[in-house]
């Protein structure tokens, strides 16, 4: 049986953990010399600049299941007016949206740490914002296309002067296109696999675990 409460406190820690997600994008950009995004409106903490149709669903489906994962609409960055430059650009980008999900999760776990013991709405309020933005820091850091992890790979490929970096990105870039539906199948897969551990889930626990860890060393609160 679903739990109503857990369901909105979910739904509500998602939005404003992709929001804060993307508006990191486009901050990071604009520090770095791209205004695109602020010409589009979306330097912006409006949750409505940010979501996307089919990652708001994806953010329906997994709070259904408890743990939450979701995206918002990519940032519009122009690669060219960022310095450094092109994919070495992108990549700094693209950490800026999974780092200000840790930096929630570390602010929130420094409350807990303070007003413990938590009980009631508000614990669970704190204990899922922790979780879940640990989560989509997880998430978004895995070297999948379309997430933030493959531009993160692809910058360090750049930033390497060797042919065989130059061809595995090349490689690697043909994939792009193809991010959504390579996702959309790995979950899907998670959905009707019976038995065994989801894709996504094999691929994202050892950079949760890493990541709470690191979060639990800084606060001193366990996840």
């Amino acid at each position: 049986m679903i739990n109503p409460v857990s369901l909105v406190v979910t739904l509500g820690v998602l939005v404003v953990g992709i929001t804060v997600h993307e508006f990191s994008h486009c901050l990071v950009a604009r520090m770095l010399g791209d205004r695109t995004a602020e010409r589009m409106g979306r330097l912006t903490l409006n949750p409505l600049a940010h979501l996307d149709p089919m990652g708001t669903l994806m953010i329906l489906i997994s709070a259904f299941s408890g743990f939450g994962i979701g995206w918002g609409k990519p940032a519009p960055v122009s690669p060219w007016n960022l310095r450094p430059r092109g994919r070495v650009g992108m990549a700094l980008v693209a950490l800026g949206g999974p780092l200000s999900n840790l930096a929630l999760a570390v602010l929130v776990a420094l409350a807990v740490r303070l007003a413990a013991p938590m009980t009631g709405l508000a614990g669970l309020v704190l204990i899922q914002a922790m979780l879940l933005n640990v989560g989509l820091a997880a998430f978004n850091l895995l070297p999948l296309p379309m997430l933030d992890g493959f531009h993160v790979l692809m910058g360090v490929l750049a930033s390497i002067k060797a042919r065989w970096a130059y061809s595995l990105g090349g490689q690697l870039e043909r994939l792009e296109p193809h991010g959504p539906m390579i996702l959309l199948i790995l979950v899907m897969l998670g959905a009707v696999m019976r038995g065994g551990p989801a894709p996504l889930t094999l691929l994202m626990t050892p950079v949760f675990r890493t990541l709470a860890r690191l979060v639990s060393l800084v606060t001193g609160v366990g996840l």
